[in-house]
């Protein structure tokens, strides 16, 4: 659970802020739109095999 405690006399729209940054910051937002809609297992692991060859070209292209 994420909270924030407002401090004195701070505008809504910071501690608003703060807490948008917080939840950034836990993941929790990712895992919301990951959840937004079901995934077959097939392609989940389609997408992970696909992310995977990702970052080994973004590896690769380092090393060169």
């Amino acid at each position: 659970m994420i909270s924030i405690k407002c401090r004195d006399n701070e505008p809504f729209e910071r501690a608003f802020k703060r807490f948008t940054k917080a939840c950034e910051k836990a993941g929790l937002m990712s895992d919301i739109k990951k959840h937004q809609y079901f995934e077959k297992p097939s392609e989940q692991k389609k997408r992970q095999v696909n992310q995977a060859k990702r970052k080994m070209r973004k590896l690769m292209a380092e090393i060169r």
